[in-house]
């Protein structure tokens, strides 16, 4: 049975006084089972609430899986949280499924979800465009692969014109991020890092690695940003919990509206 002893924070807070500023989050949680193989949905919800964040892109989550109780992870961590979610199943199995979401409490539009080329473990990512305050600004998440050759071929795929080369995609201010599972030095990270900021090395403090939660060591987990959006700061918590609830730590960025288009983009079909 899936129990925890945290409180969790209630959702929506407090309008901000600028929409136009906001706090994402990207954290690979396991499949909510911590490093001390406790499985807790409710715990993710926590680390989650204590951030305060706005949008919140989740990987490796379980839908319906025996492994993990057949349980909807996406859909107890929105409701834990008051917030709306958008789910991708990168692997599905009859009713079992596996991938990753997005979810916040603003008006959103899913704009695109969908599997990535895959040798290994099957891999997909979702895109879905936010409404801040009339303006739109696209958020794609993803899980890249565990070998260099998935995961240049799944950059190639997010390059097309089907994700971030899409006319839509380039019209708006985007934020890419997830478990690249690629560090700096790789190919994955610096094809993304010709074309977006990386959140951690604009902020004024020194980037750090997000695995493993206990003792990290590799910057895999990432926040790319483009041109039009100011980082005000780039953090991963490092409080008990948070080393605890999953193998992997979050990241948190604040970002503001830097540059808005003389002519106002308004966001519509909201669903």
């Amino acid at each position: 049975m899936v129990g925890s002893r945290y409180m969790i924070v209630p959702y929506p807070f407090p309008p901000r006084a600028d929409r136009r500023e906001l706090k994402i989050l990207t954290y690979n949680v396991h499949s909510c089972v911590g490093t001390d193989r406790q499985l807790d949905p409710r715990r993710i919800a926590e680390v989650i609430a204590l951030s305060n964040a706005d949008i919140i892109a989740l990987q490796e989550l379980d839908v319906g899986r025996k492994r993990t109780g057949g349980v909807d992870q996406a859909a107890i961590i929105a409701a834990l949280l008051k917030m709306e979610v958008h789910f991708h199943p990168a692997l599905h199995f009859e009713e079992e499924r596996y991938g990753d979401a997005i979810l916040t409490a603003m008006p959103t539009r899913l704009v695109r979800a969908g599997p990535l080329p895959s040798v290994g473990e099957t891999r997909g990512a979702i895109w879905v465009q936010v409404d801040v305050g009339g303006w739109a600004l696209n958020v794609l998440n993803t899980h890249l692969g565990l070998h260099s050759a998935d995961r240049k071929r799944q950059i190639a795929a997010l390059l097309s014109p089907d994700w971030i080369g899409n006319v839509e995609f380039q019209a708006a201010p985007a934020i890419v991020c997830g478990d690249f599972n690629a560090i700096p030095s790789s190919r994955a990270y610096k094809s993304l890092a010709r074309l977006f900021r990386d959140a951690q090395l604009v902020a004024r403090a020194k980037p750090k690695p997000t695995f493993p939660s206990r003792f990290p060591l590799f910057r895999i987990d990432h926040v790319f940003v483009s041109e039009e959006l100011q980082i005000e700061s780039a953090a991963i918590p490092l409080a008990p919990i948070t080393r605890l609830a999953s193998d992997h730590l979050p990241l948190e960025v604040s970002i503001s509206l830097a540059e808005v288009p003389e002519t106002p983009r308004a966001f519509s079909s909201v669903s």
